[in-house]
């Protein structure tokens, strides 16, 4: 099978120092040019990392008929803005979460790629890990009983307010910015949308980004609840509950390249743990998995693993959640 041949906008850190190696190293991804704003920014991070082409602006990029598909890690303001241009432009779009800044703008995204016919997708790698993909399996399946509650957090420690993550016009705060995670993971555990969710938030007072968020899902199933926070000592945990065992990750959203990752499945009749048995999965990068993933899906006419079906779901979860801070009432997940 040929490769698809991608291009990047923009010299984000995340995607020089992660998702472009990971997707150099996949097997149906070819990565030919990047963009910046500034001309000598896309030339430094092509020669470091090998990039053909580097392009002085997006525009110059999305005119290059070589190439096939896009990576958008923009900030999150500008995700549905460039992959539409991107799509107008005939390319594929890979866009980094959270994909849009609300759900009508997620409805802009849809309508793009419905009027251009290309492939559009959120960049939740989590999606395609074998983690999570047995963890779905063992949830669904009964190998924990009933399925009852998952809980988690997420949190880093980011007090900068020069920050992207901590600007409010660009998308800023914990729940865009990691909350994401434990709603996309929870709805793929249930494989179920949220009735209503409850939610509180701690916006910091100088940046007004929410600095600490927890929340619940109410499941036709179960219930999930979790907290993040940009202002909290770095760590991420995850556990799925059912009447006769639980699920434990050992690092669920962020898995590290080339390292074995593990889960834990407790039946629950040692309260230490000590009957607990441990599942592996060979070393692997999850950027990778996601780069051959949707890269398979435009060159097979399939769907991507995250449509954007999926992320209209999520975003309105979050938009409920902020609804609810507010209120201090249950919210419904608003779909328009």
């Amino acid at each position: 099978m040929s490769k698809l041949r991608w291009g990047v906008l923009g010299v984000a850190k995340i995607a020089t120092a992660k998702v472009i190696p990971s997707m150099q190293a996949g097997e149906l991804t070819e990565i030919t040019a990047i963009a910046s704003r500034d001309r000598s920014k896309a030339e430094a991070a092509a020669r470091e990392l090998g990039i053909p082409r580097a392009y002085g602006s997006y525009e110059e990029l999305l005119r290059d008929p070589e190439i096939d598909a896009i990576y958008n890690p923009l900030p999150n303001h500008l995700h549905v803005p460039w992959s539409i241009r991107a799509a107008d432009a005939g390319k594929h779009v890979l866009c980094e979460k959270p994909i849009a800044m609300s759900v009508p703008e997620t409805r802009e995204l849809i309508a793009a790629r419905d009027r251009t016919g290309v492939t559009i997708g959120e960049a939740f790698m989590v999606q395609v890990h074998p983690q999570w993909e047995r963890a779905v399996e063992l949830a669904r399946g009964g190998q924990i009983g009933t399925l009852r509650a998952v809980t988690g957090n997420f949190g880093y420690f980011n007090p900068d307010p020069r920050n992207i993550r901590n600007v409010p016009e660009y998308g800023g705060g914990g729940l865009m910015d990691i909350g994401c995670y434990p709603i996309k993971t929870s709805r793929m555990i249930f494989g179920e949308e949220p009735r209503r969710v409850a939610g509180v938030m701690v916006r910091d007072p100088a940046m007004g980004t929410d600095m600490l968020t927890s929340a619940v899902l109410e499941y036709p199933s179960g219930q999930c609840v979790f907290t993040c926070s940009t202002q909290m000592v770095p760590s991420q945990s995850l556990q799925v509950f059912g009447t006769t065992g639980r699920i434990q990750f050992e690092i669920p959203f962020n898995a590290v390249p080339g390292r074995v990752a593990r889960i834990w499945i407790d039946d629950g009749s040692d309260i230490t743990g000590a009957n607990r048995r441990i599942e592996e999965f060979a070393p692997c990068d999850q950027y990778t998995l996601q780069g051959d993933r949707f890269s398979q899906a435009v060159l097979k006419h399939t769907a991507p693993p995250v449509p954007l079906e999926d992320s209209l779901a999520n975003m309105a979860v979050i938009e409920a959640i902020v609804r609810a801070s507010a209120s201090g009432r249950w919210e419904e997940p608003r779909y328009e």
